[in-house]
């Protein structure tokens, strides 16, 4: 009886193994095939490695690493990881917490004095999450006059820094994703243990842990054995130059094995590094209440009912991600050298067959229904609706919104395209129908002269009311000629008009720029404007202007002749 049990434990434990064997090839064999077009003639790629439980399933370069010379990925290929170099940057500080050479609640300008005071306290915690309000270094470089393939270095950050008077907001009003944080983060490193940044790196972190490969780019014309070229695709691939200078928020170089080292200690902490990396893991919440899920230098997210801890990284032709399931025990990391690699639906793909889920979300989806909460609609007369007329501005966003009656109901517009009805709940709020699972919700606040829109439990949209026409004011464009000077950039730009009533905005470095009105005193312009606000003081005389592109918001630019 006993050796019966025996024999069918056996063949239970042999029909497992090939069982397990079988659907681990059928997930390799899935996996290889999402990048078959990797693999063509002349064609950049990059390395692939996914592990479980410790151990690599999958392991595989494609492509090549110089189309030039023909030379091959392979999975000792270095690639530059872009953005992810933020966690290790990250890492750096909280080893030096960890020692009481700091605190993340430190003011940044104990440790670099040198800082403007901008009237409000940016701790070192703020760098960390992106919730200081500093401007980032592309947009402001790009409006003192940087080009896009101009070499950015920390340096160049140092000086520019320097010289501003205003943050995008208060620290810990709003999130918002700044390179500028992580460079100073850099900087205090620096400046506590006295040793540049590469070196500290490597002496306190990548050695430590086993990175053998990994480094920081201070130069970045240094030629370095095994690193990937990357390249631009549109029609053909380009290469890309190489502007980026800077460290700290970048300009790390690894490989898979490395970066699998790295994510490994999410689920199994190395010896001594438990405290380090449950660090990492801290969010934090905002002063109105929201909380957000970026950690430390890491984004810490929902995956089909699995946390997930990932990061994405893009520089120059470079795109990177790295992406772990903790409670799994499962790393994804995919590193490219060309920029049309679409690695962020890949990686998607690879943790579905991973995690067996494509079957469960598909079930899902068919089960899911729209369970909004019922609400009693109300009847209100096109002279109550009428008042909410209007645009609305978002300063945050830097986009605005038209608001007006049509056919007995309220519409909300955010293009000539785009048009929702808005049907009211009550006296100033309404619900926007249209094609989303949730609809939004939006209120008018009369007294603030304000349209707050939310949904679920998003963080809430603040438009302020603008203009009461709907359609561009017909200004007289010729009060805005001539030239506007920033203090904080050193730089001018001016504005002139052509005989067909076209206006321009011209830089020494960035030539004439053509403005497009959107709103009254509103324009669009191309990088690196995108948005130009003309100011004028209550007789309706030009004072300045502001120009924001993306998050670098409001630079200051006085009209000067």
């Amino acid at each position: 009886m006993i050796q019966i049990r025996i024999f069918f434990l056996s063949l239970f434990i042999v029909l497992f193994q090939v069982f397990n064997s079988f659907s681990q090839t059928s997930q390799i064999q899935k996996i290889d095939s999402l990048f078959t077009s990797w693999n063509s003639s002349n064609h950049s790629g990059g390395s692939v490695l996914v592990s479980k439980d410790g151990k690599t399933i999958f392991s595989k370069p494609y492509g090549l690493a110089s189309i030039e010379y023909n030379t091959p990925n392979t999975n000792n290929t270095l690639f530059n990881i872009g953005s992810i170099s933020k966690q290790f940057t990250a890492m750096g500080i909280v080893l030096l917490e960890e020692q009481n050479k700091l605190t993340f609640d430190d003011d940044i300008r104990k440790h670099i004095p040198e800082l403007p005071n901008f009237g409000e306290t940016i701790t070192i915690r703020h760098l960390l999450h992106h919730t200081s309000g500093l401007r980032d270094l592309h947009g402001l470089l790009g409006l003192a006059g940087w080009r896009s393939e101009d070499l950015e270095t920390n340096d160049d950050i140092y000086r520019v820094i320097k010289n501003q008077k205003e943050l995008n907001f208060k620290p810990n009003e709003e999130f918002l994703y700044s390179n500028t944080g992580y460079i100073l983060l850099a900087k205090i490193i620096e400046n506590v243990d006295k040793l540049d940044f590469n070196q500290w790196m490597k002496q306190h972190v990548f050695e430590p842990l086993g990175m053998k490969n990994t480094y920081v780019e201070r130069q970045h014309d240094r030629i370095v054995p095994n690193n990937a070229t990357s390249y631009y695709w549109q029609k053909e691939f380009k290469r890309a130059v190489e502007y980026w200078g800077y460290f700290g928020s970048g300009n790390m170089h690894s490989t898979i094995e490395d970066m699998n080292i790295w994510l490994q200690n999410f689920s199994k902490p190395q010896n001594n590094w438990e405290s380090a990396f449950n660090k990492m893991l801290s969010t934090t919440t905002l002063n109105n209440g929201f909380k957000t899920n970026y950690g430390f230098g890491i984004r810490i997210e929902d995956y089909s009912g699995e946390r997930v801890i990932q990061h994405g990284g893009s520089v120059g032709g470079f795109r990177a991600i790295t992406r772990t399931f903790p409670e799994k025990r499962l790393n994804i990391v995919i590193l490219t050298n060309y920029s049309r690699s679409s690695i962020g639906s890949i990686a998607n793909k690879i943790s579905d067959i991973m995690l067996d889920k494509r079957k469960d979300t598909l079930t899902k989806k068919k089960r899911t229904k729209v369970t909004e909460t019922s609400a009693e609609f109300v009847k209100l007369s096109n002279d109550i609706l009428k008042k909410f007329e209007g645009v609305y501005w978002s300063d945050e966003e830097k986009i605005g919104r038209k608001v007006y009656v049509k056919n007995d109901t309220l519409r909300y517009s955010s293009s000539e395209i785009n048009e929702w009805p808005l049907v009211p709940i009550g006296k100033n709020t309404f619900r926007m129908i249209n094609s989303t699972i949730r609809s939004p919700t939006v209120k008018f606040n009369s007294i603030a002269h304000k349209m707050i829109i939310w949904t679920d439990n998003n963080l809430p949209g603040i438009f302020t009311f603008l203009q009461t026409n709907l359609d561009k004011n017909t200004n007289d464009f010729n009060i805005l000629i001539g030239n506007y000077y920033s203090p904080e950039l050193k730089t001018m730009y001016s504005i002139s008009i052509d005989n067909k009533s076209n206006i321009y905005l011209e830089h020494a470095r960035h030539g004439k720029i053509k403005l497009e009105q959107l709103y009254n005193n509103i324009f669009s312009g191309n990088w690196p404007v995108d948005i130009v606000e003309i100011k004028k003081n209550d007789e309706g005389k030009v004072l300045g202007l502001r120009m924001s592109n993306g998050r670098t918001r409001n630079v200051w630019f006085k009209k000067v002749i």
